[in-house]
């Protein structure tokens, strides 16, 4: 018999397109033998739309209606990138529901898209994190630029409102363009070094396994959202490093994985320096299209793309 799956994509966020995009992608791949897919999606304004179309006139009503769908799906598949989605709301909603949702809790949503939260955990457990500091606007009168730092909001995706600053003139603007993304922003000395993503699945046939490392290569600057969709990026797979390197990327990884409360899946991105690792940031609601770095990792470890999705899905609790 085939399984019921509500796939949810869109969000109130800027990273709506992108979300439409893996969500659009999952519901391509997923195996319509063992799958009936039931699209769902959430418009920039929060009303609902199911596969007939509008599910109500307002965000209460249409919800109503996504969940009425909801209540007649096995799994629910949520691929919402960024606030409102990745943070933990559709696990949150879901687990509120009864219905199973692949992917992180609620928990582990806040946190790991809680920039700050996660450098405080990951501290906590060893693994090493750029030096930065909280600020708020209240506080922007006080900052001084004592040499290149990166500036990013607290909770966005996607690198919106991420900005190297190198000059003490960028500072004020570049801390005004993130705290229009976010009302905390993080402030980040800059880490020179290669930039390797760690992916870690909850996969139900072999167990929790840790995809080939992904080397991401750009040119001057920051993997900043422009790189991120412009193809001007090159990923390599498996990036090209030590047994070493490898090993402590993939512990440090779990590690990281397992103190913020992380399942189904998750990207652990990393710088690696001459001096060792740093962790940069955790996604736990990646891009999903095939074409995606986590689909990639796993595809060089012979999982197809729809595989790599069933895997997820049963990974459901």
């Amino acid at each position: 018999m085939r399984r019921r799956i509500a796939v949810i994509g869109g969000g109130q966020n800027d990273e709506h397109d992108v979300s439409l995009a893996s969500a659009a992608s999952a519901c391509a791949a997923l195996d319509p033998d063992r799958y009936e897919v039931v699209a769902l999606t959430i418009g920039p304004d929060g009303t609902w739309s199911g596969p007939d179309g509008a599910l109500g006139a307002s965000q209460a009503t249409s919800l109503a209606g996504a969940l009425r769908l909801m209540a007649d799906c096995d799994v629910a598949l949520p691929l919402l990138h960024g606030p409102r989605g990745e943070d933990g709301a559709l696990a949150a909603l879901c687990e509120l529901a009864g219905i199973p949702c692949a992917g992180s809790p609620l928990r582990a949503g806040a946190l790991a898209m809680d920039k700050w939260a996660t450098k405080l955990v990951a501290e906590a457990v060893g693994v090493r994190t750029a030096p930065g500091r909280l600020l708020t606007a209240a506080a922007l009168h006080a900052v001084t630029f004592d040499g290149p730092v990166v500036v990013k909001p607290v909770a966005s995706g996607s690198s919106f409102g991420v900005h190297l600053v190198e000059t003490e003139d960028e500072l004020e603007p570049a801390l005004r363009a993130a705290l229009e993304f976010d009302d905390r922003v993080l402030v980040e000395q800059v880490v020179i070094g290669r930039e390797i993503d760690i992916a870690v699945l909850d996969d139900p046939d072999t167990g929790r396994r840790v995809g080939p490392p992904l080397e991401i290569i750009v040119g001057d600057g920051l993997f900043d959202t422009a790189t991120k969709y412009d193809g001007s990026a090159m990923f390599v797979v498996p990036a090209q490093l030590t047994d070493a390197e490898t090993k402590d990327l993939a512990d440090s990884a779990l590690t990281v994985f397992d103190a913020l409360g992380c399942r189904g899946i998750a990207r652990i991105d990393f710088f690696l320096t001459p001096d060792g690792l740093v962790l940069n940031e955790v996604n736990t609601i990646p891009g999903m299209t095939a074409a995606s770095q986590v689909p990639k990792m796993f595809a060089a470890d012979g999982m197809s793309y729809p595989d790599f999705l069933d895997r997820l899905v049963r990974s459901a609790s």
